[in-house]
């Protein structure tokens, strides 16, 4: 397969200052481009244009200077200004309308060629949820997929740090080299030296504010096949990507949290409104094997039931423990044997007894929680 073009140095600075004239947005660079055949062309209408449109004032292109300065800004923290169409764009914001012409990358262009999930979720989030991410996080990285999220705290982060070691992508609100939240740079920094990467279509120097976020998550929404909400309030950013994804094809997904926990609301919602329930990372992955041309991963079996002969019946103390180690969010069998240290065999038979006296939910992928008023 051939090698797509580079722009040339001269086409780059043309590109560059087209895109950051105020006014001209995703939308208009590619109808100027159509029409004037190149971006220096362009440039040159832009004043007809302006008048012929009835601007009161003709704004300021940015100087060839001032794009020569993004770009060794650029070059001094080790990014690159990609252009759509080159080889190190990502293929995923080329399927989405309206991409970028100009991403600003830093890190490793090769983690664009793994399949791409994103995970979002609440800033002030449980640490139930932020267990969740990571561990959904780690385990679709390990089967093969990037990691995409917005380097927000809680969810984000934890989606983040999940994947450090396969591969995660961080989309920025402002410029490269402007990371919010600052208590995040340390993790910015892992992630951009390591197999990862941080992206932005945002100019060098610019200080993200409110409205950029919106912005933000269209990228994580357009970079991905699909996007999972791990805790969202009913109004929050996430559900702002949730619905960008829908709007762009792409599926979404949500894990389910308790209906008492106003964190949990907006995902809740998602999943009365058609979105794929999650408890694991097999039902993401099950969902996009045919997307990218896998096998479906096969879901893990009991393969035969526990002894119960070769271990001695619960205690009132083990029952005690296991009790305390349940509550509302769904936690799966094996970490729960894990976590409180006793015989398999004793976990089921307390689960069983719960579950007969009424006090056990059982949820899809194994996982249970205790009903609403038993903790």
């Amino acid at each position: 397969m051939a090698t797509p073009p580079r722009l040339n140095d001269k086409q780059r600075i043309s590109w560059l200052r087209l895109i950051r004239t105020p006014n001209v947005g995703p939308a208009t660079f590619r109808d100027l481009i159509n029409r004037f055949g190149s971006a220096e062309a362009a440039i040159e209408m832009l004043p007809e244009l302006m008048i012929s449109g009835g601007a009161q004032r003709i704004v300021r292109v940015p100087s060839i200077g001032e794009a020569e300065v993004e770009l060794e800004a650029a070059a001094k923290v080790g990014a690159s200004l990609v252009a759509i169409g080159e080889a190190d764009y990502p293929a995923m914001l080329r399927r989405m309308d309206q991409p970028p012409p100009i991403l600003a990358i830093k890190g490793q262009p090769a983690v664009f060629n793994l399949p791409p999930v994103a995970i979002v979720g609440a800033r002030n989030a449980s640490l139930a949820g932020i267990k969740m991410a990571r561990i959904l996080a780690g385990d679709l990285g390990k089967a093969g997929y990037a990691i995409i999220s917005g380097l927000a705290r809680g969810i984000d982060a934890a989606a983040h740090k999940g994947a450090l070691s396969t591969g995660t992508v961080a989309v920025l609100a402002g410029g490269l080299d402007r990371p919010y939240p600052p208590e995040n740079l340390d993790l910015y920094d892992e992630m951009a030296a390591g197999s990862g990467a941080v992206v932005s279509e945002m100019p060098f120097g610019h200080e993200p504010r409110a409205q950029d976020f919106p912005r933000r998550n269209r990228l994580i929404a357009g970079l991905s096949l699909g996007l999972v909400v791990v805790e969202a309030a009913k109004r929050s950013g996430s559900l702002i990507s949730a619905r960008l994804a829908g709007e762009m094809g792409r599926l979404v997904f949500a894990v389910p949290g308790s209906p008492l926990d106003p964190r949990a609301a907006g995902a809740n919602g998602l999943l009365k409104d058609g979105a794929i329930l999650v408890t694991e990372a097999t039902d993401v992955e099950i969902h996009l094997a045919p997307l990218i041309g896998a096998p479906a991963p096969q879901r893990q079996q009991l393969e035969e039931p526990p002894d119960f002969s070769s271990s001695p019946p619960p205690r009132d103390n083990d029952r005690a423990r296991l009790i305390e180690a349940l509550g509302p969010t769904p936690t799966s069998i094996d970490e729960l044997i894990r976590h409180t240290g006793l015989h398999p065999a004793q976990v089921f038979m307390i689960l069983l007894e719960l579950d007969l006296a009424g006090r056990l939910e059982r949820h899809s992928g194994g996982a249970v929680s205790l009903v609403d008023g038993e903790f």
